[in-house]
């Protein structure tokens, strides 16, 4: 099983309406080397300016891109060659990134590799912090730029950061308490492994 750090900017709230504009793809491991990028064709004549400024093009632009049907294409091609198992869709925003690349990936070509479902990396953070206020944007380490690749490997460094808080906070999350293959996978990646048979607190996982 493999996790991917996904991030997506869009000319609009929801995809079909608006276009994604542009998506980075990092797969979580510590070298971040295997990284995806795509620039997509808009796919409706509605798009917000405000939107879209914040992926740094103009509408001119956007209009020269790629075919998201090839984009989609490649970017599955991508995933097969670069995972081990079933791919885990992670993000730090998976509400909105989530649905345009499924929205997409259905479209285009007919499935989604990622299945349906996907992990919020806020969430994971404020779950072994136990504090539903605590932001985990401090692990980053590259610039968050609102270029997608740069933005995705960003949030990947913080997941990988979460395995000295793990140490850290000494409690874990056993396979019984994990009951999703999703959330046990990105458990797995922080070094979350205890094999004991109940929630552990106050224990280092082996």
């Amino acid at each position: 099983m493999s996790q991917i750090m996904v991030d997506v900017e869009a000319d609009g709230p929801i995809p079909g309406d608006y276009s994604m504009v542009c998506f980075g793809a990092v797969v979580v491991e510590p070298s971040l080397e295997r990284t995806f990028y795509g620039r997509l064709r808009p796919i409706s004549e509605k798009w917000i300016p405000e939107a879209l400024a914040v992926s740094g093009f103009s509408r001119d632009e956007t209009l020269a891109f790629d075919d998201p049907k090839t984009v989609m294409e490649e970017f599955a091609a991508w995933i097969a060659a670069n995972t081990k198992g079933r791919p885990f869709f992670i993000s730090d925003n998976n509400g909105f990134d989530w649905q345009f690349i499924n929205w997409y990936f259905h479209h285009f070509t007919g499935s989604n590799p990622f299945g349906h479902s996907s992990s919020n990396l806020g969430s994971l953070y404020k779950g072994l912090v136990n504090d539903m206020f605590k932001n985990f944007k401090h692990l980053r380490k590259t610039k968050h730029t609102h270029h997608p690749v740069d933005d995705a490997r960003g949030n990947a460094e913080a997941l990988l950061q979460m395995n000295p808080v793990v140490s850290k906070t000494r409690t874990c999350f056993t396979p019984e308490f994990a009951q999703n293959a999703t959330l046990r996978a990105v458990l797995h990646v922080v070094g979350c492994r205890s094999q004991t048979s109940r929630f552990v607190k106050s224990e280092r996982c082996a």
